[in-house]
């Protein structure tokens, strides 16, 4: 079997399987290269202001403040990381909102049909703040994680179910987490400047009420072996969890997490760059870096929340930059896949794609007021690599 061919048997998301070798870390090397991407150029822009490749389409599917069309549900301001779950008949978008417990914080979900038609939506987490990014768990939850100082992970229920807190989590300023099945942990980012890399490991798989959090810890150097570190006090109080353990490595501006057979990805948007762990062989690596990219410009600025196709290709989101989707792929090379135009004073968030690969939601935070209520949210189809 070829490379193109392990990467397509590879389940990509957090409930994923692994397999027996490891295609995806041993297909990517680092840093990514310009090159062109695999869809062609971008055509111009369509009615929505976002320039595609040939053969793909956006549509709106919800606007901050606006009754999402078929519902009477009014979708919540400043949509961040998202997921996609499927539900059995049709499948499940959700979106955090990134504002105060005050002003609507939390996370709603946008249920679809078999034909991607909005059938539904609700609430599914209220009064919490700065509802960033997060991630889903393989038994179908989704991980809300607040961007606030002794923020906590809310594990939540878009299938049904009532959300509920997991402080075991940790207490910091998170981001977004992915989930490994494969060493049973839950991997998580942490927005500050000496930001830290964690992993949960729950008691039981599956119950996220108990556990041992852990500190990745390593040298200075953009590549190495690394271990892991428990944090002695995970409620991060009086001395903040990435001060505790001497050793851990600092990350600049921690934003998205993915994870995909035995390697995991994310983001530091101090420095725009994506790092890549092998959990395997205990080694990471840097999988972009804007300053080291020919030739040319670097295409992919404002690192901020990533996600992986079944093509086994990886795509990040842009705070601000050029406000651009890019693709990384397993061959090292780095093209842009969208361009959201008249947008200038937003970012792109919550990209996901739909279990069958062939749709891709995400949104526009600030849409093109440039403020919390008026974000968009979006979905792109077309002919994905699958």
């Amino acid at each position: 079997m070829d490379r193109r061919a392990m990467l397509r048997a590879t389940v990509v998301g957090a409930g994923a399987v692994a397999l027996p070798f490891t295609a995806w870390s041993a297909a990517y090397g680092a840093p990514a290269q310009n090159a062109v991407g695999p869809y062609g150029g971008l055509q111009p822009a369509d009615a929505n202001g976002i320039q595609l490749p040939a053969g793909f389409a956006s549509s709106i599917v919800a606007r901050s403040r606006q009754t999402v069309p078929g519902t009477s549900y009014t979708w919540h301001d400043a949509p961040d990381g998202g997921a996609v779950f499927p539900n059995g008949t049709g499948w499940i978008y959700v979106s955090n909102s990134e504002v105060s417990a005050g002003a609507g914080g939390g996370a709603s979900r946008l249920v679809f049909n078999s034909s991607g038609a909005v059938i539904g939506a609700s609430r599914i987490l209220s009064g919490t703040n700065n509802n960033c990014a997060g991630g889903k768990t393989p038994w179908n939850t989704w991980l809300s994680c607040e961007e606030v100082s002794l923020g906590r992970v809310f594990e939540t229920y878009p299938l049904g179910g009532t959300s509920v807190a997991r402080p075991a989590m940790g207490r910091f300023k998170h981001e977004a987490a992915a989930a490994d099945p494969v060493r049973r942990a839950i991997y998580l980012t942490e927005d500050e400047t000496d930001g830290k890399f964690y992993r949960f490991v729950p008691t039981t798989w599956g119950d996220l009420s108990a556990g041992t959090l852990q500190v990745f810890r390593a040298g200075t150097a953009t590549s190495g072996t690394f271990t892991w570190a428990t944090v002695p006090d995970p409620d991060g109080s009086p001395t903040p969890t990435r001060q505790q353990v001497s050793g851990a490595k600092t990350f600049n501006g921690g934003e998205g997490c993915h994870y995909a057979d035995d390697t995991v990805w994310f983001t530091t948007k101090g420095d725009n760059r994506v790092w890549q762990v092998n959990l395997a062989a205990g080694t990471y690596e840097l999988a972009y870096d804007d300053n080291l990219v020919s030739p040319g410009t670097a295409p992919l600025t404002g690192v901020d929340n990533i996600t992986g196709s079944t093509a086994g290709d990886l795509y990040v989101a842009e705070d601000g930059g050029n406000m651009e989707i890019c693709m990384i792929r397993p061959d090292d090379k780095i093209s842009v896949f969208l361009r959201i135009t008249g947008q200038s004073g937003s970012e792109i968030t919550g990209p996901a794609f739909t279990p069958a690969g062939d749709r891709l939601y995400f949104s526009s935070q600030r849409g093109t007021t440039g403020s919390s209520s008026g974000g968009i949210t979006y979905c792109v189809t077309g002919p994905f690599r699958r």
